[in-house]
C-alpha cells in the first residue's frame, strides 16, 4: 500500500509539473503578437448626386503613380491612372515624351478617341471631352447611368465600387497555430482602318468601329452610336455571359476575350453585332489579337484565374464560324500582347517582354527573337512611331524597326 501511495504521489507531482509548464507556455503564447499586412478591396458606397458633383476636368500635369490602360491618338499618348483620370503625353518624339496635362475623371478605367472626342468611363456614366485643343480640353457630354451594374438600389440613387486598401491586423498564437483567419485577396485594341480613331492595347474594354463605341464589362457588351462624335447615344447592351475581360476590333469583327474563351461577333452592321462563334478553353485570363488568318490568345494563371494555364493559343480563324486551335505554346505568365506584320509581342508580367516571329504559326516556339527581362510588362501597343509597353514601373517606348533588336527610347516612370 505504501509503494502504491508513493507512486501516486510521484504521478501527481509530475502532473503538477506538466500543468505548470503548460501554463507557462500558454502565458507566453498569450503575449506573442503577430502582425499581418495584406492588400484587399473594400466596398465604397456613393450617392449619385454627390458623385456627379465631384471635380471633373483638366488639371496641371503631374507624375504617374499607377499605370492602367493606354491609348494612342495622333501624336498623343493617353495613360489611365486607375479610378482617378487620364494623363496626356505629347509623344511627337517618343525619345522625349512630355507630360502636358491631366484630366480628372473619378472612377475612370478605360478610354477611346474618335475625331478629337475622348470618351472615358466615370463609374456609372460615360463622359465625352473635346480634345481638339489639347491645352483647352472641355467636357462636352455626360451620358448618365449607362454602366448600371454598380447600382445597389432600385431608385438608382446609390452605387458601389471597390477601393484597394492595405489592412494591418494583429493576431495572437494560442498554441494550436495562428489565432487569426487566412486571407485571400485580389489586386485590384488597334484599328488602323478608320483614321479618325485611336489605338488601344489588347487589355482594352473600349473600342471603336463603324461609328460606334463598344464597351464591355464583366458580362455584357454596351453599344453607343458616335456618328456625331460629341453626342454619344446609348443604343443597347448585349449579354455575353460571365468573365468578360477585353475587346479587340478587326475588319468588321469584334474579338472578345473572357475567362473561359474567345467570342467572335460580326459587326458589319455596327448597331447590331451578331454572334459568330465561341472558342472555349479552361478558366484563364484571356486577351486576344488577330490578323487575317489567325487569332493569338494568351492564357494565364493568376488571382482570378487560378485554374488557368500559362500559354499562347494560336487559332485558325479562316472560317470565323469555326475557329480551330492549331497549337499551344507554354509561356511563363502572359498578359497583354500586340501584333504588327509577322511579329508578335507578348507581355509576360514579372518575366518581362518577349518578341516572336509568327510567319510560321506552327513554329513560334522556335522563333523567339528577344526576351527583355529587366522590367515587368503588362500590355503593349505596336504604334506607328514606337512599341509602347506598360507595367507597374511605368510606360516604356522602344524603337522596333528591327523586331529582333528592340532599342529602348524612353521611360515614363511611376512615382
Amino acid at each position: 500500500m505504501e509503494r502504491k501511495s508513493d507512486l501516486r504521489r510521484l504521478s501527481n507531482s509530475w502532473i503538477g509539473v506538466l500543468l505548470a509548464v503548460a501554463a507557462v507556455f500558454a502565458s507566453c503564447n498569450d503575449q506573442v503578437e503577430h502582425t499581418v499586412t495584406y492588400k484587399t478591396q473594400v466596398p465604397v458606397y456613393w450617392e449619385v448626386n454627390a458623385f456627379r458633383s465631384m471635380d471633373v476636368g483638366v488639371k496641371p500635369p503631374k507624375g504617374v503613380t499607377e499605370t492602367g490602360k493606354i491609348y494612342v491618338y495622333d501624336d498623343y499618348l493617353f495613360i489611365n491612372e486607375p479610378q482617378k483620370g487620364i494623363h496626356i503625353v505629347d509623344n511627337r518624339n517618343p525619345s522625349d515624351p512630355k507630360n502636358i496635362n491631366f484630366i480628372s475623371v473619378p472612377g475612370n478605367v478605360d478610354m477611346a478617341v474618335n475625331s478629337n472626342i475622348l470618351y472615358a468611363d466615370s463609374y456609372i456614366d460615360l463622359l465625352a471631352f473635346d480634345i481638339s485643343n489639347i491645352q483647352d480640353i472641355k467636357l462636352v457630354e455626360r451620358v448618365e447611368d449607362v454602366f448600371p451594374n454598380m447600382f445597389v438600389n432600385a431608385e438608382r440613387s446609390k452605387f458601389m465600387t471597390y477601393k484597394d486598401t492595405v489592412i494591418t491586423t494583429v493576431t495572437t498564437e494560442d498554441g494550436r497555430g495562428w489565432g487569426g483567419p487566412w486571407f485571400e485577396f485580389a489586386n485590384g485594341s488597334g484599328d488602323f482602318s478608320a483614321p479618325n480613331y485611336g489605338q488601344g492595347g489588347s487589355m482594352a474594354r473600349f473600342t471603336l468601329m463603324g461609328g460606334h463605341l463598344y464597351a464591355v464589362d464583366d458580362h455584357s457588351l454596351r453599344l453607343f452610336d458616335v456618328h456625331q462624335a460629341d453626342k454619344p447615344q446609348f443604343v443597347k447592351d448585349i449579354m455575353l455571359g460571365w468573365g468578360i475581360e477585353t475587346i479587340f476590333p478587326y475588319k468588321e469583327r469584334l474579338f472578345i476575350g473572357s475567362m473561359t474563351g474567345m467570342h467572335i461577333y460580326d459587326a458589319s452592321t455596327p448597331s447590331a453585332p451578331e454572334p459568330m462563334a465561341v472558342y472555349q478553353h479552361i478558366m484563364a485570363c484571356d486577351p486576344v489579337v488577330v490578323n487575317d488568318n489567325y487569332a493569338f490568345v494568351t492564357l494565364r494563371s493568376g488571382t482570378m484565374c487560378r485554374l488557368g494555364e500559362n500559354a499562347l493559343h494560336v487559332l485558325d480563324i479562316k472560317d470565323l464560324y469555326h475557329p480551330k486551335l492549331l497549337k499551344s505554346y507554354p509561356m511563363e505568365n502572359p498578359h497583354g500582347l500586340g501584333i504588327r506584320g509577322s511579329n508578335l509581342y507578348i507581355c509576360e508580367g514579372d518575366f518581362g517582354l518577349k518578341s516572336f516571329n509568327v510567319a510560321d504559326v506552327l513554329r513560334i516556339g522556335e522563333n523567339l527573337l528577344e526576351h527583355h527581362k529587366d522590367r515587368s510588362a503588362i500590355d503593349v501597343i505596336p504604334a506607328p512611331k514606337s512599341l509602347i509597353v506598360t507595367g507597374p514601373d511605368g510606360v516604356c517606348q522602344y524603337d522596333y524597326s528591327n523586331p529582333a533588336k528592340l532599342r529602348l527610347l524612353s521611360i515614363i516612370r511611376t512615382k
